[in-house]
Parts: C-alpha cells; structure tokens; sequence
C-alpha cells in the first residue's frame, strides 16, 4: 500500500470490536462498531478501517488479538499546571470535618512557590499518567499563579506538551487583589491576557458565586475572543446561574460542568454548537449532586465526558473511571458515554481530527483488554487498556 516515498504502512487486524464514532459503518450506531475489523495506519493518521477479511494489504501487520480497539480518549478539562496537593482538605471533606484552609488559593501559593522544572516535572507525569489509561489529546489550563508571571509561565510550560491550552486567569480573584476585584479583571484582561495569549488557544472564566459574575464573565471572554482565543467556560457547577447562557450566547466551545440547569440552559445548549461537557470526577470527590447527563442527551445536546484532573476537586486522571460513574450515576449508556470521552471530547474542541477512526483522522487509539468497549463501564477499576498508539506510533 506504500509507494518508496510514502511512509510504512501497517494493518492492526483480528480486533473483536472497532469503535469508529462513524455511524455511517459497521452497525450504524453512533459508535459505527464494526466487528472482526481491521484498521490501516499509514504515518500519523488513519488510512483504512472496515473488516479483517477486506482490509487491503500494507507493509506492517499487528494481531489485536481478539481485543476492543477504541479511539483515543480526548479529555478538554484539565488543570494540571500545579504545585502541591490538598490532601489534607480532602481528608478532612471525606470525614465529615470544618476544613478552614484557602481551597484553590492553597494550590496557587504551592505553585507560586515552584520551580518552573517542578511544575514541568508534575505536568509530564500526568500526562504519561493519562496516556497510560487511554487519553492521548488532553487540553489543560493555567489558574494556579494569577499573577503575569506565574500565569504565563504555567502556559508557556503546558504549550511544550500540548495543543490544547486554556488561559484560566480568572479562576478565582487573585488573594493580591481579595478588596479590589474590579481591578483584577481588568489585570486578566489585559497585562495577563497580553502575556498568556501567545501560549493558549483558549479563554476560560470560572463564572460562579464567589469567583466572577456574569457580566465580569462576559467582559473577560469577550476581550479574550477579540485577542484571538475562543472561550470556554466553567458555568453552573455550585449553583444555579448564568454561565450557561453566556457560553451560548459567546459561542463558547463548550460549557463545563454544567450541575445545575434550568429547562432553557437546556434548550440553549440544545440548539447550538457549544458542548456540555460534564466532569463526574468532581462530583465524586466532593460528594456533590451529579449532573443530569439524561435530560441534556434527551434534548438532543452534545455532551462531552472529561475528568477535571486538579489536585482540590477532582484528582484523577482516568477517562475510564469518569465512564464509569457517567454510566452508574448519570443515567448514561456504555455507548453514550464512550462517544462522549472520544468524539465528545473532540467537539468540545473543535475537532474533526481526533476521537474517531476513520481515513484522515490521527492514527491515536487504545486496545482493550477486553472484546467490548462496554467493558470500561462493566468493569470498573480495572486498568483494561493495554496498548496506546499516538499519531501513528505505539507509546505504550
């Protein structure tokens, strides 16, 4: 299949199930599962995918072996520029004890405090630790140094190792600025916003009571948008609240966490192209109320899957236990929520490129352990993923 001076090409054969995310294959479904398939690589991106018995012949050939094969996880929520943990807090929570210490602000003096090696030390180890569980796009933020400095440098640390990076400046008012908040929107939306933007791709506010209000929300997105990033936003989580609305009405990629919803959150979310991207990992780690994954899938929104992998409210970085807990506490399918954490993830992106299967996609995929995808949810806990392919090349 390759000519001298195309790159090597290889056939992954004898795989039991193949997610595609292309319901115009196999099964028809929204996954297009194809069964007793094969999937040409040819350099970084996907060549061929239909059955074993009609796969063309390449120059490189690997036995799945009778596994699941799936696309890369995609997860666009994460915070993983920090110092630290929370250790402490957290114990206390799960305990059932007062917790007086300062929550984000506890990260942001820890990160404050570090080298920019040890914040880079820290970024890499949970990537790879992602990556070992399946993720191979993951989008990450900065929000722990709110300062010029340690906010640029946080995202110039996290442009090294991916494409996916979000300026969180307004994550919460920064403690230098605790009396005088109007003054530090207008540091995030300008020296901050000058010096970060050249890292980032995006502009996320934390709209929410005791961080940024909707129209200090709407200020920030706005002025980020017009310097070329395109906004995000973490609405809704603690309460309800306009953040939604914002993200729909700014055409915001996606809104984040999205707990408490109203019928026309709903709807708003229904009728446009921003994704609600739901993150049970924080609901599990603070015992909150989960979010409502059926009422959004049933009013027909896009719903994306992602861990908030951050060392207060969500210290995981596993795609395939958020799955699980979408499918036992949110009211998700299997189906449901693998498409959400794979093309899910990726429309929260704005990609066409990743989180599916088919020709002209980045070869980036995952073998389970396992016949069936359906698996992650039936089995949870277990680490079921045992190869990874990341553009074309096997990194575990």
């Amino acid at each position: 299949m390759s000519s001298p001076t195309s790159s090597p090409t290889t056939v992954i054969t004898n795989i039991a199930s193949l997610v595609t995310n292309d319901p115009s294959l196999g099964d028809g479904s929204p996954l297009g599962l194809i069964q007793d398939a094969a999937v040409v690589v040819d350099g970084d991106r996907i060549a061929w995918t239909g059955e074993s018995s009609k796969a063309p012949a390449t120059d490189n050939r690997v036995d799945a072996g009778g596994r699941a094969v799936i696309p890369g996880f995609v997860d666009s929520h994460s915070h993983l520029v920090f110092a630290g943990d929370r250790t402490a807090e957290f114990n206390a929570r799960m305990s059932g004890r007062a917790y007086s210490a300062g929550g984000i602000r506890t990260t942001v003096a820890a990160t404050r405090a570090a080298s920019d090696e040890e914040l880079e030390a820290n970024l890499t180890r949970y990537l790879a630790e992602a990556l070992r569980q399946g993720t191979t796009t993951m989008e990450t933020k900065s929000g722990y140094g709110l300062t010029v400095e340690d906010e640029s440098r946080a995202l110039r640390i996290a442009a090294r190792h991916t494409d996916e990076v979000t300026y969180l400046g307004a994550h919460i008012v920064s403690p230098d600025h605790a009396d005088d908040p109007a003054a530090y929107v207008s540091l995030v939306t300008g020296d901050m916003l000058n010096a970060c933007a050249p890292y980032a791709r995006w502009v996320d506010v934390f709209c929410e009571k005791g961080a940024f209000d909707g129209d200090q929300a709407r200020a920030i997105l706005t002025v980020g948008k017009a310097k070329g990033l395109h906004p995000r936003i973490h609405a809704n989580q603690l309460s309800y609240g306009p953040g939604v609305r914002l993200a729909v009405e700014l055409d915001a990629a996606s809104a984040d966490h999205c707990t408490h919803l109203t019928d026309a959150d709903i709807d708003a979310l229904a009728n446009s192209a921003t994704v609600a991207t739901l993150l049970p990992g924080a609901e599990f780690s603070t015992r909150a109320e989960w979010p409502n994954a059926r009422r959004l899938l049933d009013a027909g929104a896009t719903v994306a899957l992602s861990t908030d992998c951050n060392p207060g409210s969500s210290f995981t970085s596993s795609v395939p236990f958020c799955i699980a807990l979408a499918v036992r506490d949110m009211k998700m399918t299997p189906d449901e929520a693998l498409w959400s954490s794979t093309a899910g993830g990726a429309a929260a992106l704005r990609r066409t490129d990743i989180g599916r299967l088919t020709p002209g996609a980045y070869a980036d995929l995952a073998f389970l352990d396992a016949p069936s995808h359906v698996h992650l949810a039936y089995r949870p806990g277990v680490p079921l993923v045992t190869q990874v392919w990341r553009r074309g090349v096997r990194e575990v």
